[in-house]
């Protein structure tokens, strides 16, 4: 019987963390970035990193774009990389249904954790997704599937997760350790 109350509290107690975690999860959904400006930018070792960006187009997009589009990510550190124009209409650069590359020389950074679009121009355009390889080899792929609005900064900021994440870990640890201490007095 003992068994199967420590069985029980250890369930109950999983269940507990799961909730934890998903609390504290981060929106990924893409949004306007009111107060991102690119002009605070710092470039600290300009042009020593290379990363390839595939961004690809939906499917509902319009067939071709004339938008100006430019991109700029980053992570946690203030590390970030900026490309004022991406946009080549006479390259057929995000036609819809396709993934263009583009190989980016910019400043070092870390875990890529943030990622914002930007377009200017009438035609409308609606990537489907934005993959970034970093140096590091590690990739990280922000899922928009939305249509970008005109004149403003639009994407994803997934940096603040990375504290709360760590925040969603202490907080595993102290109910592991009160459920430790509550079954110690059933042993």
């Amino acid at each position: 019987m003992l068994k199967q109350v420590r069985l029980l509290l250890l369930f109950l107690a999983s269940g507990l963390t799961l909730s934890v975690s998903e609390s504290q999860s981060v929106s990924l959904l893409p949004h306007a970035a009111d107060s991102f400006n690119v002009s605070y930018i710092q470039l600290k070792n300009a042009a020593t990193c290379s990363y390839l960006v595939v961004i690809s187009t939906s499917c509902s997009s319009p067939r071709y774009t004339r938008d100006q589009i430019s991109i700029a990510f980053g992570d946690a550190y203030g590390n970030q990389i900026y490309i004022p124009r991406l946009d080549d209409p006479t390259s057929g650069t995000f036609e819809s249904c396709s993934s263009d590359t583009f190989q980016i020389s910019g400043p070092c950074a870390y875990q890529i954790c943030y990622v914002y679009l930007y377009r200017h121009g009438s035609d409308g355009w609606r990537p489907e997704s934005v993959k970034i390889n970093s140096y590091n080899g590690r990739a990280v792929t922000f899922y928009y599937n939305t249509y970008i609005p005109g004149d403003t900064w639009y994407g994803f900021d997934l940096c603040s997760g990375a504290s709360s994440s760590n925040q969603v870990s202490k907080q595993k640890w102290i109910i592991f350790m009160v459920l430790g201490f509550v079954l110690s007095f059933w042993s």
